[in-house]
Order: C-alpha cells, then structure tokens, then sequence
C-alpha cells in the first residue's frame, strides 16, 4: 500500500478542510496526518496516535518553542529538528519507508533535511504574507510538484517551480446540494420575511460593514451570521439589532439547513487579504443550494462566476444587489449555479491529484 507523510496546517476535523478533503480521499494509501499544535501549551502530542479512518492516524505536532520572528537563531533550528524526529519516529513506528511528503506551509522547508521521502508535494492554498518568501521559495524549488489553489498562487510560485499544477479549493457537494427544501428542519420557524445568511468565521479582520450597512437600512429583512466569532470590531454594533441572529458554529451537517433556509447567500472581504483570487469552499456550498449569492469585490477584482453571483464593490452596490437577489426567479439560474459547484466537487478534486500524482510516479 502507498504509504503519506501528511504535515497539515489544521486539525483533523468534523468539518473538514481542504487538506483532509483531498487526502483523505487518495485511495489505496496508508496516511499519518500530524496536526499542528494549537498554542505552545499544547500536550496532546503525548499521546497516541488516533486512527481516524482505517487507512488514516493522526497525531498532533509538538508545539515550536520559539517565534517564528527568531527563525535565524540556532534554538529555532533546534526547534525544528524535534520536530522532524518527532515525525520521523512516527513514521519509523508505522513502518513507513520512503512515503510520500505532503506540505501545506512554508514552515515545512524547515523539516525536509529531518526527514527521508521518496516525493514531496507542496499543496498552496493561500499567500504567505507574514512568512519569509524564501522559505516558499526554497519549498517549492524542493517539490517534485506544487498545487496551487488558484491561477495568482500559480503564477507567483512559477519562478520556483516547473511542476505546478493548479487545484482550485472543492466543495462537499452531495451534502450541499441534498434533498428537497420542504424536507429540511427549519432552524428559524419564528422569523417571517426574507432571510439573508452567511457561514464562516467572523475573523478580526472580516469587513462586516456592507451586512451592517445592510441590516440598518433593511429592519425588515433578518440576518443571520453563522459561526466562530473572533474580536471583530463591528460584531458589537451588529449584536445590538434585532435583526441580526447569531447562531454561533454548528457541526458540518447542521450548515445545508441554514443555508437552505436562507433567501439569499453572501460573502464578504477580508481585510488582510486584498485581491486575494483564491475561491473559498464557502461560495462553492453556497452555489451548491442554487440560491441567489451577493458577494463583495475589491476594486479591478476580476469577477468569481459573473454569470451565477451579483457582485458589489460598495455598501450602496451590496444593498442593490441583495434586493435584485431578493426578486429574482427561482428557476432563473439555479442549475447553473449547481453546475458549477458539481464540476467543483471534492471527489473530482482529489480525482485530479490521484491522476496527477499517478502519472509522475509519485503514488
């Protein structure tokens, strides 16, 4: 059996990440997931390996001791090289014999020299801005074959690498698209009138001023914000509107009902990340439901699915725009929508690598 080193940038979870979509999805294959630790008084890599899947262990990573600002020291090298024998043991205890690398961050370069593969894949989901270029650089450089989740993260790693192949991020869709509406549990049956939803994290940096804008403007229309709440700092003005519902995270299983229940569909910009072309899972379940989305767009941004979502480029714009939303036919594009989110499933995606990974002789 083929045989994964898998150094993931999340846990392994019930709602799963675009690295544990795609591995876990590779067929024929013995897989040792090691997560990374979440704050450095983690212990949990004291314990024993969680067998996940029959084919699939996961352990947790030791936690770095050191800031990444000290990475030129010599306790920063020292650091990383528990960490590679913490792998490597790992690896030694399951019999691994030149597996099959898979990296998810620029850290990772850090580890290669600590470790024996056979092939090393380095999986780009996003721009590193707060790490050194050259640890990407060196990474790449390094890999047999780069994906890069969309054509800006192609076209940047391209200096680096001849082996890149562009892998957009999938959707599960079979649990979004799901059965009829009318079969669904309603999970707001007081609330009357339209509906407008979003699900995801509310991160610090999230640019919550359109739905604020939005939800002054329309009392009569609810708005529900569906997930983690970081330290953002409109979420305080947002909390006190009544028509602005906080269902805080539910498991995976739970979302299709909300989003189903919700009239209209939106996305908004992090502040961190402009221009940023990367497709987020999150508008692939949306179109997955075929409701009408609103998503916000960075000045000169090239439009994501011009012909499926209304965009907006102002609070003014994403207020037109949900009310367009609000009257459009049912019919008018649903299957379209679904279209495109079924040519983006998970299953195809890790299709694709398996294929990829195949004919280079990497697995």
């Amino acid at each position: 059996m083929k045989q994964i080193l898998c150094l993931a940038g999340e846990p392994w979870s019930s709602s799963p990440g675009r690295t544990q979509q795609l591995i876990s999805r590779l067929r024929d294959t013995q897989i040792l997931y090691f997560s990374p630790a979440r704050d450095r008084m983690d212990r949990s890599f004291r314990q024993k390996g969680k067998k996940v899947r029959p084919n699939v262990t996961v352990y947790t990573l030791p936690p770095l001791l050191l800031p990444v600002e000290e990475r030129y020291s010599h306790l920063f090298r020292m650091d990383h090289r528990r960490l590679g024998r913490f792998v490597a043991e790992k690896a030694a205890r399951h019999r691994f014999s030149a597996p099959l690398l898979w990296v998810t961050s620029p850290e990772h370069v850090h580890l290669l020299d600590h470790l024996e593969y056979g092939g090393l894949v380095y999986d780009c989901d996003r721009e590193w801005a707060d790490l050194s270029p050259d640890w990407e650089g060196s990474l790449a450089g390094a890999a047999d074959l780069v994906f890069a989740a969309s054509p800006q993260l192609r076209d940047r790693l391209s200096p680096c690498s001849a082996n890149i192949a562009l892998l957009p991020n999938g959707v599960n869709y079979p649990l979004f698209s799901g059965q009829d509406t009318a079969l669904r549990p309603d999970p707001l049956p007081h609330i009357t009138g339209p509906v407008l939803g979003r699900v995801g994290t509310l991160w610090e940096d999230l640019d919550l001023s359109p739905l604020l804008f939005a939800a002054l403007e329309r009392p009569d229309w609810t708005f529900v914000l569906l997930g983690r709440e970081e330290d953002n700092p409109l979420l305080h003005r947002l909390h006190r509107l009544p028509n602005v519902i906080f269902p805080g995270p539910c498991p995976l299983s739970e979302v299709p009902d909300w989003l189903y229940r919700c009239d209209v569909l939106v996305d908004v910009l992090r502040l961190d990340r402009p221009y940023d072309d990367v497709i987020p899972s999150r508008l692939y379940e949306y179109l997955s439901t075929g409701k009408p989305v609103v998503s916000m767009l960075w000045p000169d941004q090239v439009e994501l699915f011009p012909d499926v979502v209304y965009s907006a480029h102002s609070e003014e714009e994403f207020l037109q725009c949900c009310q367009h939303a609000m009257g459009e036919a049912h019919d008018f594009v649903f299957q379209r929508r679904r279209t495109h989110a079924s040519a983006a499933a998970w299953s195809d995606r890790a299709g694709q690598v398996a294929r990829i990974l195949a004919t280079t002789g990497l697995l």
